[in-house]
């Protein structure tokens, strides 16, 4: 014991020491966790960080339903290739979502609007006014005798004005000709269409009528 004594310094002692824990630590570090020991209460608040997960770890399965808002997603993040084909689907957008700044030029084309889906308050004043509406076929036949002069007018339903027409003869047809066809009107209004017929020969011949048409619409 005293022999022992004699060669116990400082050093020696420090040396010892520091072995002993390194042996300590060799042993702790070499201890492993079973599966399933570290559990949920084990980990301190924020403590797994971005940092700690693995690359791809957080998979769709591992994210619950409804946790992902708009707060959690970066701006410019979702782009187009990362949505899958057919997932936006219309109960997904909220209401005045799409504008007009939303919608690339000439995205929507004829095929894409529903049938009778443009209505008129969605045309401007000066379109609607140029356009031709609710048509309507008129016509009116004179007498058919052998009287050698005739006319006949047909006339337009009320609110509608006349875009185009003509005049037929009809009969025993070899001496008539047709002298005159064109619109009638009162004032700026065109309310009909007008024909005229006679007898080039100027004696009473074969029986024959004048037909005037008109077509009508509103404007």
């Amino acid at each position: 014991m005293n022999t022992l004594k004699r060669h116990l310094t400082v050093a020696n002692v420090l040396s010892i020491t520091a072995i002993f824990i390194a042996l300590s630590a060799t042993a702790v570090a070499a201890t492993k966790l079973s599966a399933g020991q570290v559990k949920a209460v084990n980990i301190a608040r924020q403590a797994v960080t971005n940092a700690k997960l693995k690359t791809q770890a957080v998979t769709s399965g591992k994210i619950k339903n409804g946790t992902v808002n708009q707060l959690d997603i970066g701006a410019g993040q979702v782009t187009n290739e990362k949505i899958g084909t057919g997932a936006v689907t219309g109960k997904k957008i909220a209401k005045k979502a799409v504008s007009p700044r939303t919608i690339a030029n000439e995205a929507v084309q004829t095929d894409k609007l529903a049938n009778e889906a443009i209505v008129a308050s969605k045309i401007s004043a000066s379109l609607y006014a140029q356009l031709v509406r609710n048509v309507t076929y008129v016509n009116s036949e004179s007498a058919n005798n052998n009287e050698i002069a005739k006319s006949a007018e047909a006339l337009c339903p009320t609110g509608k004005q006349a875009i185009g027409g003509g005049a037929r003869v009809n009969g025993e047809l070899q001496d008539v000709a047709v002298t005159g066809s064109n619109p009638s009107s009162s004032g700026s209004t065109r309310t009909g269409w007008q024909a005229f017929a006679r007898d080039v020969e100027g004696t009473p011949g074969g029986n024959w009528s004048i037909e005037a048409f008109v077509v009508c619409a509103e404007l």
